[in-house]
């Protein structure tokens, strides 16, 4: 009878989708991924023309196909980041056993294109590197596997991500490619830790690690040739190292000039493994230290974002998220400067390399659907009211 009189009352109608996400995004990681891209192609300008000159390309070869995966990388991170927790968690499962898979058979389909390790599939038109995509998948994998185990009668879930770790790191070194094994344990180790290891325990796994390591120097050529490199008080300068440290002190402070560097033409990796270099070299110190601030600026926005998180699998699955982001970016940096032995890791989001961009557009996706703010009580007034 109401409703014949006063009409039927309309259906609520909820926040759309698009300005609720802008509203609950972390904007300055958004931006800040931006501002890397934006150097990336600034510093490929730079350095890929004498490579794309030598393999019978335009000049600017490499710089399209940058834009063209950096298009593609950067639709997939604000897809990803629309998503709900439950349906990202969901889609990396799938998306991690697909990696495997694939990082499995490298062996018998994969190609190493003259580089000493079976790492890439050749598609013909690129080429896939599916340990770049096995990383994030792992880590949101082992995330939701510690979560469950503290759930009442949850299953052993860090003894199964333990065991995942192992078979994964043990493919990746029979490619071999320690570089992505370490980085696959210190991301486990990482997410661990925020789970609420032992400290004794986490010392005995780093233990086993240096134990592994030893082993590895004694079993592997590569692994024992790039130990010795990085251990010799002498650096060769016909090296690739040797090229990076002569441009980084040529650099200085304020660098060479635009278009004025050198090490571009000796580097056959400048535009992926050290493209630290040309940025030393050609702008000096200060981009550089623009770069590695920008890095520290999302590490720090998305962890304090975690630290207010309540959910479990999330603050987990973000903080290995964002550790990944930033020690790949230390590894990298750290290899051009001499600090870490060599390894062929790239700067996300500032090296070329279609596989490269593409996970990490769904990695940092991942992370900005974690960090998205939501109607919860911080963490800390959680375990205050427990402690009550």
């Amino acid at each position: 009878m109401t409703e014949m009189v006063y009409g039927s009352v309309p259906a609520a109608r909820g926040e759309p989708i698009v300005s609720k996400w802008w509203r609950t995004i972390d904007k300055w990681t958004l931006s800040s991924i931006l501002i890397l891209f934006s150097i990336g192609l600034l510093l490929g300008f730079a350095s890929s023309p004498p490579l794309a000159e030598k393999n019978g390309f335009g000049p600017f070869h490499y710089v399209e196909r940058q834009m063209f995966f950096g298009s593609l990388a950067f639709l997939v991170m604000l897809v990803t980041s629309l998503m709900s927790v439950s349906l990202v968690r969901r889609l990396a499962v799938i998306g991690f056993v697909a990696a495997l898979f694939a990082t499995a058979l490298l062996p018998i389909f994969g190609t190493d294109f003259g580089k000493g390790s079976i790492r890439w599939y050749s598609l013909g038109f690129a080429s896939l590197q599916p340990s770049e995509f096995l990383k994030p998948g792992f880590i949101v994998v082992c995330a939701w596997l510690m979560a469950a185990s503290e759930e009442i009668n949850g299953p052993p879930g860090r003894l199964w991500s333990f065991l995942l770790a192992v078979s994964v790191v043990v493919i990746l070194v029979f490619q071999p490619d320690f570089g992505q094994a370490s980085l696959i344990i210190f991301c486990w180790g990482v997410v661990y830790f925020v789970a609420g290891a032992p400290i004794a325990l986490l010392i005995c796994i780093a233990g086993v690690v240096v134990g592994a390591g030893t082993f590895a120097y004694r079993a592997s050529e590569h692994f024992a040739r790039r130990i010795d490199g990085f251990l010799s008080p002498d650096v060769d300068p016909r090296t690739q190292l040797g090229y990076a440290t002569n441009a980084i002190q040529e650099g200085g402070f304020l660098g060479v000039g635009v278009g004025e560097g050198v090490v571009k033409w000796s580097l056959p990796d400048a535009h992926t493994d050290f493209i630290i270099a040309v940025a030393a070299e050609e702008y000096g110190f200060v981009l550089v230290a623009l770069i590695i601030a920008i890095f520290g600026g999302i590490v720090v926005s998305s962890l304090l974002r975690l630290m207010r998180e309540r959910d479990t699998f999330a603050r987990l699955a973000g903080t290995g998220l964002v550790s990944m982001f930033a020690i790949q970016a230390v590894i990298n940096i750290g290899v051009a400067v001499r600090l870490l032995p060599a390894k062929g890791m790239t700067l996300p989001f500032v090296s070329y390399g279609g596989s490269s961009l593409i996970a990490g557009g769904i990695a940092i996706g991942m992370l900005l659907a974690f960090t998205r703010s939501r109607p919860q009580k911080d963490i800390t007034d959680v375990m205050a009211g427990r402690r009550r």
